[in-house]
């Protein structure tokens, strides 16, 4: 009875040995990694500037990236009509680009970003307010610097729609206007994050029009969304982001500081 156990034993020994030899070997990951977003929001900001009217907003995209480094993305927001005028009230921005270690905890990024407004023209002018940049950034453990290059007319700034715009005289094309942008994340508790955030906006040709935008704001990862409370402001010239709506019925200074509370989705 005991030499059938042990060479039972011995046996079963032998087999698991053999199988784990066959065995599949695993599949390798993936280069490739899509993933989808979805937010709830109080308000849109833009580098400070409520872009809903200071209205609540939808906004979802997806992201592709490679290994390699490459990466491609569409973003898509509802937009207020009284600053978009005569379009669908959306804003796409489609974006690519790559990112690469430059050493350890330093990653480097550079890429194109282009905001579509489907049918949105300024006031009449015909002048579409769509806009594309180019940016250059760098990050480093808990701190990120970029910088975007206009490549086109600022939102659609120039000599003929400077008035629609902000009310000024003419003086050219706002081409080469720049967002410097010094954010902070930290980790202050398990899954909560505090960010602090200040951005210089300069437009070309238009000074009257450029401003200082900070953001202080923490976020919660609850597991079915994450939860953010942030507050957003700016010191730009309230003269030049006060809004009267296309009924005539209300005025709003789309540049003032407010508080901001999200629901956000990755998956």
């Amino acid at each position: 009875m005991k030499k059938t156990i042990l060479f039972a034993a011995v046996l079963a020994t032998f087999a698991g040995s053999v199988a784990a030899q066959t065995a599949a070997p695993a599949a390798p990951a993936s280069p490739h990694t899509l993933t989808g977003n979805i937010t709830l929001a109080s308000d849109y900001r833009f580098r400070g500037i409520s872009q809903t009217f200071r209205a609540p907003t939808l906004q979802g995209g997806f992201d592709y990236s490679h290994s390699s480094g490459l990466y491609l993305g569409n973003w898509n927001s509802n937009v207020s009509g009284n600053q978009f005028n005569n379009g669908a009230g959306l804003e796409m921005d489609i974006y690519g680009g790559y990112k690469w270690e430059v050493a350890k905890d330093v990653t480097a990024d550079v890429g194109l970003l282009y905001y579509y407004y489907p049918g949105a023209e300024i006031a009449a002018t015909g002048k579409k307010y769509n806009n594309g940049e180019i940016y250059f950034g760098g990050t480093w453990k808990w701190l990120s610097v970029k910088y975007s290059y206009g490549l086109t007319d600022f939102f659609g700034l120039n000599g003929t729609t400077s008035g629609a715009v902000f009310g000024l005289a003419a003086n050219g094309d706002s081409k080469g206007s720049g967002y410097l942008d010094i954010t902070g994340n930290w980790e202050i508790a398990d899954k909560t994050t505090f960010t602090a955030h200040v951005g210089r906006q300069t437009i070309k040709n238009y000074g009257a029009g450029s401003y200082t935008d900070y953001k202080l704001g923490i976020a919660k990862d609850f597991g079915f969304a994450t939860v953010g409370l942030a507050l957003i402001g700016t010191n730009a010239n309230a003269a030049q982001y006060t809004i009267t709506s296309t009924s005539g019925t209300s005025i709003k200074d789309v540049s003032r500081p407010s508080a901001v509370l999200s629901v956000s989705k990755t998956f």
